[in-house]
């Protein structure tokens, strides 16, 4: 774990909102030159606090119209079932996370279609058909109030 002083969290804010954001116009924005901005970036970064850069696509302006949470139950738990439930899941490209979580469920799934019939037709084929699948409850999202952002 990296010890982060103010400056270092108000610059992780300002790059949750604009990761495209340069050293020097963050250096600007919180009184550091651009090469003490980039040092902090880079300090960070080799810290592992940056996991990634990412573009935040807007599903509705894509076509997908419909996105629903799955908890899914896996019908035995051995550590291969787990590991092919996994590995298959992650093929799907209408699945946008899995995580394994902890509670009535073993996994949590957020699924996107282009409609509720192109999610009838996903969930039938590709997801039932996973190695492990015991049983899946559907939720479908009706409105998103607040996107994952800055912790």
């Amino acid at each position: 774990m990296i010890d982060l002083d103010a400056t270092d969290r108000a610059m992780l804010r300002a790059l949750s909102k604009d990761a495209t954001l340069s050293a020097g116009a963050l250096g600007r924005r919180l009184g550091l030159s651009q090469p003490a901005a980039w040092r902090r970036i880079r300090r960070m970064r080799d810290a592992g606090v940056f996991r990634g850069h990412r573009l935040d696509l807007d599903e509705g302006a894509l076509g997908f119209g419909v996105t629903v949470f799955l908890g899914v139950k896996l019908a035995a738990k051995g550590r291969a079932s787990l590991v092919d439930f996994e590995r298959a899941v992650q093929a799907i490209p209408e699945v946008q996370t899995v995580e394994h979580i902890l509670g009535m469920y073993d996994y949590r799934l957020r699924v996107v279609a282009r409609d509720i019939s192109d999610f009838e037709r996903v969930l039938r084929r590709r997801i039932m058909a996973l190695p492990g699948v015991g049983s899946v409850d559907a939720n479908v999202l009706l409105s998103e109030e607040r996107r994952p952002g800055p912790l």
